[in-house]
């Protein structure tokens, strides 16, 4: 089992990390939501939970819930820019449809 950031999410984490002046690491995870059913959730990491599994790339400590880590096993999370927008994308190999708004995704 692995999840695994991109050199170019690597880069973003540790600016916004050093800008925070806090933080190991990002917590992924997924929640019950939507018209598929499954939206992602990130959040940065000021302490890590005992219970968190925790994977690290590039540098960056990811924290993944257990109940989680079925739904993102083998996950690259990535920082893109297309045209003005920027943010996180999941390239995520179990995710089996998305939803017309692409708020949520099913497995």
């Amino acid at each position: 089992m692995s999840v695994t950031l991109s050199q170019s999410a690597a880069r973003h984490v540790n600016r916004y990390l050093s800008r925070r002046g806090k933080g190991v690491g990002v917590r992924l995870g997924v929640k019950t939501t939507g018209c598929s059913g499954l939206a992602y959730q990130l959040e940065y990491v000021d302490e890590a939970i005992p219970e968190d599994v925790m994977f690290e790339t590039q540098g960056i400590k990811l924290f993944i819930d257990p109940k989680s880590l079925a739904y993102l096993d083998g996950t690259e999370l990535d920082f893109v820019r297309e045209g003005l927008n920027e943010g996180f994308k999941f390239n995520n190999p179990n995710e089996r449809d998305r939803c017309g708004c692409g708020e949520s995704f099913r497995v």
